[in-house]
């Protein structure tokens, strides 16, 4: 539900007069907010996300307004209400671009994205929004106190896009079809290169390219995997993918497997 219709069903519940649970009257600030509070530390967050609107509904020009906004965003946050927290921070950072907490305001949003990241058979657009708006938050706010979680939630998520590129690819090596697949492990080395995924991406390359007898492409792919993952254990499988061909040495790092090719 939108935060407009949120807010267009508190005001139809407040004029009914049929004394549901949903029912607000006319209060105080702090009497509004403090309700909110007290539902929040007894955790019940949808009642406190609809107070903490409450307060800003009847109390716009109320210094607590402001406040309250961003406690219902987290209220809703907390309810797993993801998409009106969204909705919420939204409102929050288009309204509020100056607030002293508008780097919560950017960290609590793609928390939010985060949140709803599902497993790497599925679809992963959560994913992609997730990274773009921890990105973002850092652009703009890169010493801010939420900076080093957003930094490690960013390497969560690219290594977690790889892992779905991957599994994507293991699909279409299983079934021979070479080419989907070698285009699926070049997303991973290519754009994702720092994830833990790499050194399997380059060994499927190597598994593809000498499947489709491109030896040439199977030697890069085993050379480029020994240069920077000489310890990896995907590295003995790609020589033996490769054994009998004259795979050149990496230059650098020089490993067992490294000296062997």
């Amino acid at each position: 539900m939108s935060s407009v219709a949120v807010a267009l069903a508190l005001l139809l519940s407040a004029c009914s007069g049929t004394g549901t649970d949903d029912e607000y009257v006319e209060g105080s600030v702090e009497t509004l907010y403090n309700q909110a509070m007290d539902n929040m530390l007894t955790e019940n967050y949808k009642t406190a996300a609809k107070l903490f609107d409450e307060v800003e509904r009847q109390h716009p020009y109320s210094v607590w307004a402001t406040r309250a906004e961003l406690m219902a965003a987290y209220a809703h946050y907390q309810a797993e209400s993801y998409d009106e927290a969204i909705i919420s921070l939204d409102r929050y950072i288009q309204l509020h671009p100056g607030s002293r907490n508008i780097a919560y305001a950017y960290y609590l949003r793609a928390l939010s994205h985060h949140a709803q990241i599902v497993d790497v058979r599925r679809d992963q657009t959560n994913s992609e929004r997730a990274l773009k708006a921890f990105e973002g938050m850092l652009r703009r706010y890169p010493n801010s106190r939420y900076s080093q979680d957003a930094r490690r939630k960013i390497d969560e998520i690219r290594d977690h896009i790889a892992g779905a590129e991957m599994n994507r690819g293991r699909y279409y090596l299983r079934r021979g079809q070479y080419l989907a697949a070698i285009n699926r492990f070049r997303v991973v080395v290519d754009k994702y290169q720092t994830s833990s995924q790499a050194p399997e991406a380059l060994h499927r390359l190597v598994e593809c390219y000498a499947a489709l007898g491109v030896q040439e492409e199977a030697q890069k792919a085993a050379a480029v995997l020994g240069y920077n993952f000489p310890g990896s254990s995907w590295y003995a499988d790609s020589y033996e993918v490769v054994e009998g061909i004259n795979v050149p040495p990496p230059e650098e790092k020089p490993s067992l497997w490294a000296r062997i090719f």
